[in-house]
């Protein structure tokens, strides 16, 4: 069992107990067969969402702080609340529009927050296939200078998406506010993030 461990390059302590050193040796078997998932991995946004919920959790990032923050207070009823609002607006006012009015008001300003800008460079997806390169790029331009542009055509839907530097954070910043969450009329909304 020691022996497995030091495979791996891990020393046991002498004061560990026989249990103790086998356990830790499924731990790491475990680690580097990538069955454990470890907290520090980073999750894949899914192609697909489940629910609206789902997918303000993946987009929003205002939403998903203030949907943490309920959790970190253990306050399920508004955590069951704020994600209810999500899926159905209308009926989650009927319900809880009078005991839950400030959350209520708090998580749709969460939802229509701009993401945050903290560089000049953004990503971008949504924008139609048929502006081309050319076409996006002066959209963009129209927002002011840039710096570094790269995009290309999406496999699976006709829209363009790529990096954007712009020559500065305030340019990109008036990006975010202008394009981000555009409805393009496909099915899509622009999505246009920090990078």
């Amino acid at each position: 069992v020691v022996e497995g461990l030091m495979e791996k390059g891990i020393p046991a302590s002498p004061a560990m107990s026989d249990m103790d050193i086998k356990l830790m040796l499924v731990e790491v078997r475990l680690r580097f067969s990538g069955k454990l998932k470890d907290s520090k991995t980073k999750k894949e946004k899914p192609a697909k969402f489940s629910s609206k919920f789902e997918e303000a959790m993946w987009t929003k990032p205002a939403f998903e702080e203030l949907y943490d923050a309920l959790k970190k207070k253990d306050d399920h009823n508004a955590m069951n609340v704020a994600s209810e609002y999500v899926n159905d607006p209308e009926l989650a006012k009927t319900r809880y529009g009078k005991d839950y009015k400030r959350l209520l008001k708090d998580v749709e300003e969460a939802l229509t927050a701009p993401p945050p800008v903290k560089s000049a460079t953004l990503s971008f997806d949504g924008f139609p296939a048929n502006m081309g390169e050319m076409g996006l790029r002066s959209t963009l331009e129209a927002v002011g200078p840039i710096a570094e542009f790269e995009c290309a055509e999406s496999e699976d839907f006709p829209t363009l998406s790529g990096k954007v530097t712009f020559e500065d954070i305030e340019t990109a910043k008036k990006a975010v506010e202008q394009y981000n969450g555009m409805d393009m009329g496909m099915g899509t909304t622009l999505e246009l993030a920090s990078v």
